[in-house]
Order: structure tokens, then sequence, then C-alpha cells
């Protein structure tokens, strides 16, 4: 019987051992389930990062983005995990409370490219690489991002939010060195990827030619940069760059839909209907081997808020590149612009703010633009870097009147430039350019003009916290029949960090600036506005002065104040001769323009809510007639505050410019534009928010725009009402 029950006993203890075993070998098989987090990492661009590091914070866990942007983490049990993504030149992410409870999730990421002050690089200055805080001059950067949140279909709605940037309708203003001449002349030389872009007739900007949805960033030199860019830029230089080549296939889809609401007063509502607007871009970017290209379509269409001011435009745009070795490329820029808009040039009078004159009812205007370039970039020697650019820039205008206004120019330039270090503290940068133009119109005749220029500018890094940049060029232009001008422009500019966080910096330097042909030798009568040609223009100059500081307290916040001076000779403007009642363009004899600068950016809550503040007070003299310059406003003050957060982004943003104290008052006086004397400060409020799905798997940003949110009602040019408040949609879809 014991035999039998210990037999019994121990087979029940080994039956219990056995269920025991099994038992824990499920349970370990429980506890021993692992699971991964996988995902993607893009830019603001939803262009995939590679060589992102992937952390688990407090563990031995992470991986690494692969060429597509592709990560995985691998075997990590259930559990409560912090994940960290960093990659050099973007802001560092953590997430925190990632949940793993029974299976495996996907986390796609979008990191925020860094924009440190101090750090950013600008090429402008001095046509090579350097850090904004290191250059002598006030500069600014626009990023590309910026077009696309706040919807600008324009690159001149977007700048005039820069500090500094003075717009009166689409003529651009730098500290006050121009005011409005009608479309014609312009003293900021304008560029694409360093192409000059200023038309060959007029010297006008065509600003609605650049691709806005091309644009990696834009940079703004303020001040005279004649001495390496010429004629053009005795107010300054805003050089538009565009995006680098994908190195795999992307494609891109933006667009925007938006309405006008009712205008302010009910007896300016001409339409009795809210006045839509929308666009649409198309673009595609890849790569083989040693060749890549950039190309987009963009079509814009407006009905406008007033009468005669409606348009369609088509924007084409091709960048190829092609690498012969590491150290060699040639690339082509091919960019075309086809309009068809009405003309409204000036209000009927305040009371019909938003309908032209009767005479001028139903006046229509037609453009083609195109322009073509290449740029061949090679290193020579181990030190040495050969630039050549030639560009071709085709500008044809015609208008609808009894007797039509029609234009043709043909603009041929060409630049040869060497960048070398002589060793490890000195930089030079020299180079020959000249330009070629051919006019064929019934406003100005059929003039040619040529111009050709040569500059060095040698730039010393010192043992110490100091750099010297020291520049000088010569320009010689011809225009048709007039005498021609000569300059020699010198520079001298002085960079000195004095501590960590305070810099000082200080210019000086000379500007020339050549009449264009349609101020020389404009013939003709448009909107009741009669011009007459001036044989007798001559060239202007300027001399500048500029002192400025840079100083960052402390981390968050960054301050730049800047006092300038500038004396100009000879300012050519428009005006009216009292002998005949006619538009002329003569030279001022003598001008002054004083003032300062002081602009601030505060992140209050790293990379979630940032402010920027920027204020210009312009004092500007014409010496022969003791009054102001005319369309120079006395005060301007840019505000911003932007929120990031949660895959949300919130951007305020206001702009407020002091009454312009002299207008064209003969133009009134003479009854043409009625109440053009009519004018009040501007004070305008935006609005944007937007919203990226990429967490979601799906590559789309979506935005909300009102624009002038307050309906606030001016003109910055007389009898021309800018634009009332409005309402768009715009989304950006990447794959």
């Amino acid at each position: 019987m014991k035999k039998y029950l210990s037999t019994t006993l121990s087979k029940y203890l080994l039956c219990v051992i056995i269920l025991a075993l099994i038992t824990l070998i499920n349970l370990n098989d429980i506890y021993a389930q692992t699971y991964n987090i996988d995902g993607t990492v893009s830019n603001s661009h939803l262009i995939p990062i590679a060589g992102v590091n992937v952390s688990v914070l407090n563990t031995n866990y992470g991986s690494a983005t692969d060429e597509q942007g592709r990560y995985e983490i691998k075997n990590l049990s259930q559990g409560i995990y912090t994940i960290e993504f960093s990659a050099i030149g973007f802001e560092k992410l953590k997430l925190d409370s990632i949940i793993i409870n029974d299976e495996s999730i996907t986390l796609n990421i979008m990191l925020t490219e860094i924009i440190f002050e101090s750090e950013e690089v600008l090429i402008t200055a001095g046509k090579y690489e350097q850090k904004k805080s290191e250059l002598p001059v006030s500069s600014e950067i626009l990023y590309g991002k910026e077009f696309t949140d706040r919807n600008f279909s324009n690159l001149e709605d977007a700048i005039r939010f820069v500090p500094g940037v003075i717009m009166t309708e689409d003529q651009v203003s730098i500290r006050g060195s121009s005011g409005y001449s009608r479309g014609s002349g312009s003293r900021a030389l304008v560029a694409i990827d360093g192409l000059p872009f200023n038309t060959g007739d007029t010297g006008e900007i065509v600003w609605e030619m650049i691709p806005v949805t091309e644009l990696q960033r834009v940079e703004i030199i303020k001040g005279p940069a004649s001495s390496l860019y010429g004629s053009s830029a005795i107010g300054g230089v805003i050089n538009a760059l565009t995006k680098n080549i994908s190195d795999k296939p992307t494609t891109i889809i933006n667009g925007f839909y938006g309405i006008y609401d009712s205008p302010y007063y009910s007896e300016w509502d001409w339409s009795g209907e809210k006045r839509p607007f929308n666009g649409l871009t198309l673009s595609h970017s890849n790569e083989f081997d040693n060749f890549g290209f950039n190309i987009s379509f963009t079509r814009l269409e407006e009905s406008g808020y007033k009468q005669d001011d409606d348009f369609k435009k088509y924007i084409g745009f091709l960048k190829t590149v092609y690498n012969f070795t590491t150290v060699s490329s040639l690339t082509f820029i091919a960019n075309s612009f086809n309009k068809q808009a009405g003309n409204f040039l000036y209000w009927k009078d305040s009371h019909n703010a938003l309908i032209p004159p009767d005479q001028n009812l139903g006046d229509r205007i037609e453009t083609n633009r195109y322009l073509f370039g290449l740029i061949f970039k090679t290193l020579i020697s181990d030190k040495t870097i050969l630039n050549v650019k030639t560009s071709y820039y085709r500008n044809y205008f015609k208008d609808n009147e009894t007797n039509p206004n029609e234009s043709t120019s043909n603009l041929y330039r060409g630049e040869i430039q060497l960048n070398t270090s002589v060793n490890d503290f000195i930089i030079l940068t020299g180079g020959l350019d000249g330009n070629f133009s051919t006019v064929n119109s019934t406003l100005f005749g059929n003039p040619e003009a040529f111009g050709i220029g040569s500059y060095l500018v040698g730039d010393i890094n010192f043992n110490f916290s100091l750099i010297v940049s020291m520049g000088i060029r010569y320009d010689y232009s011809k225009l048709d029949t007039l005498n021609g001008a000569g300059a020699i422009s010198p520079k001298l500019g002085l960079n000195y960090r004095l501590f960590e966080e305070l810099i000082l910096r200080s210019s000086i330097g000379t500007g020339f600036r050549a009449p264009t042909l349609s101020e020389a030798f404009t013939s003709t009568s448009t909107g009741g506005i009669t011009v007459k040609p001036n044989p007798n223009i001559k060239a202007e100059h300027n001399l500048t002065f500029e002192l400025g500081i840079n100083y960052t307290p402390f981390a968050p916040l960054n301050l730049d104040l800047a006092f300038f001076q500038s004396e100009y000779y000879d300012l050519i403007e428009p005006g009216i001769d009292p002998s005949d009642g006619l538009v002329f363009f003569s030279n001022v004899v003598r001008a002054r323009i004083q003032g300062y600068e002081a602009a601030a950016v505060f992140e209050m809550i790293q990379n979630q809510l940032s402010l920027s503040f920027g204020y210009t007070y312009l004092w500007t003299q014409d010496l022969e007639k003791d009054e102001e310059l005319r369309y120079r406003p006395r005060h301007v003050l840019y505000s911003s505050i932007e929120f990031r957060k949660w895959n949300f982004e919130l951007g305020i943003n206001f702009r407020y410019t002091s009454r312009v104290e002299e207008i064209d008052e003969e133009l009134v006086d003479l009854g043409i534009v009625v109440d053009g004397d009519l004018r009040v400060p501007v004070y305008t409020t935006d609005v944007n928010l937007g919203y990226n799905f990429y967490s979601f798997d799906l590559p789309l940003n979506v935005y909300l725009n009102i624009k002038n949110i307050f309906n606030y009602n001016y003109v910055e040019l007389i009898g021309n009402l800018r634009q009332i408040r409005s309402y768009s949609f715009g989304f950006n879809l990447s794959f």
C-alpha cells in the first residue's frame, strides 16, 4: 500500500512539476514578446532626411535614418518610452510618453531647420559663403517656408515685412533709397541665383515673374553694393536663391483658393460680389547620376477687388545641374512669365475708389518675359574657384491704348569671377562683367545701351576678432546718344566681435547708378499722364555710412541696431516741368537720407513661441528744395508672433507705416488724380494658421490665411487703394 501511495505521489508531483514548467515557459514567452518602432523623418518641405539619430532615452536602444529617411528600432518590451530625434542643422525633437502596449507602432516625424542668427550663411554680400554675424553690413534672410505658410504668390508681398524695406506698389526702397518712379528704374539690384533680374528697357523689377514656390531663401543686403554688383545696386541687393535639386524623385503640388471680402464702404462695392483668386503650382525634382533638375509650372488667376485689375499669369521655371566632376558643374536656368491683365492706374475719385476714370475703363496689358541663364562653376586649384555667368532676358509689353504703347527689349549679360584664398586669413574676390541691351519701342524709340565693370574685394580675418573688407569697382555706362559715364566705387567694412555676445560692424562706400533707357527716352501718354524724354539726364552717385551693433544678452534674445546716412548727388526723380506741365525724369541736385534701424528676435519658448520686431526711422531731405523726398515714410514698424506645437502653426504679423509727407502733388493740382492727396498711416494685420498631417503618414500641409484682417483702407501710391481683407485656404502636398 505504501509503495502504491509513494508511486502515485511521485507521479502526481511529476505532473505538477511538468505543468509548472509548461506554465513558466508560456509566461516567459509572454513576457519575452518584443515590439518595434519605425517610421520616417523629413524636413519642413517634407523631404526625407538621412542620418538622423533616433534614441530611446535611458536605454541602449537606437537607430539612424537611411537615405529615404526611414528608421526602425527593434526588440522593445511593453512600456512607456521617451524618443529623441537629432541631426545637424535641425532642432532636436523629444517625444515623451510613447506607449508600447501589445503592438508595434509607427512614428513619422518632421524636423525643423535650425535658424540661429549667428550661424546664418549668406553668399550675396561677398559673392561667396559668409556667416551673417561676420558681415560688415546689415542683411536679412527670408526663408522659402514663409512664402507657403503665408500664401505669398509674389515676392513683392513678402519683402514688405522686412525691416528697412519699403514698398510703394511694385517699387522697392531699401532704407529710403527710392521713392516711386512709375515703372522706371530701381536702386536695388534683384537677382535669381545671382543672375540680375532688372529689365533692359525700364530697369524695373518684375516681382511676379519670380517663382516663389521654388525659392530656398532670399538674401537682402542693405546699403550700396556697387563695389561688387555695379550700377543698379546703389541702394542694395535682393538675391532670390532657388531650391537645391532633390536626390530622390520629389513631386510637390501647391494650391490655394481665396476671396476678397466686401469693401469697407458699400458705395465702393462696384461688383456686388466677393471677388475670388486662386493659384496652382506643380513641380518635380529628381537626380540621375551626374544630372539633376527642378521643373515647375504655376498658374495664378484673380478677378480683382478693383475694376479692371484682374489678371491671369503663367510662370514656368526650369533648373538643371550637370556635375562634370565633384568640383565642376554647369547650371542652366529658364524662367518664363506670361500675363494678360487689366491696367488700373488710379481711382475715379475717393467715392469711387475701386473704379478707374471713365477714359481708362477697359485698359488692358499683355506681357511676355523670358530669362535664360548659364552658370559654370569649377575649382581650378585647391584654393581658387572660377564662376562664369551668362544670361539673356527678353521683355515684351503691350497695352490697348488707341495708339498702343509697345516695347521689346533684349538684355545680354556676362560675368567672370574668381574667388581665391590667399592664405588662412585673406580671401580675394575679383571679376569682370558686362551688359548690352537693345530696345524696339513706341515709348522709348530704338536705343541701345551697354555697360562694363571690373571689381576686386578682399576680406581679411585677423588673429583676433576683427574682419576687414575692402573693395573697389570701376563702371562705365553708355546710353545710345547720351554721353558715357564712368565711376569708381570703393568700400571699406569692419566687423569686430568685442565679446562673444556683442558684435560691432561699420561700413562706408560709394554707389553709382546710370539712368535707364526709359528715364532718358520715354515719350508717351497714358491715363492722362504725358511723359517726355530728358536728353540731359546724368548718372547719380551716393556716399553711404553705416554703424551697427548686434547683441545677444542671452540665448533666446537677439538685438540689432544700425545707424546710417546716405548723401546722394544728382539723384534721379520724376517731376513735372513747370514750363509745359509734362512729366519727366531729372536729377535732384543734392539729397540726404539719415536714419536708424532696430530689430529684435525673442524665442520666448524654445522651438514653440517666438516674437520678432523691426523699426526703421527715416529722415530724408531734398537739400535744394528744403523738403522731404517723395514717398519716403518717416516711421516703419513690423512685428510678428509665431507659435508652433502639436503639428500646428499660428502666425500674427503687423505692419505700420507713417503717413507719407511728400507725394506727386502736381498730379493732384492738375486734376489728373482726383482726391489724390488723401492718404493715411498704414496699419495692417495678417493672420496665418497651418497644420501638417505628416504624423498621420500623410505628406500634406494645409494653411488658412487672413490678410488685412481689420479691413483697413490705405494707399501707398496716390489714388490706388491697397488690398482689402481677404481669406484664402492653401495646401502643400509632397510625394
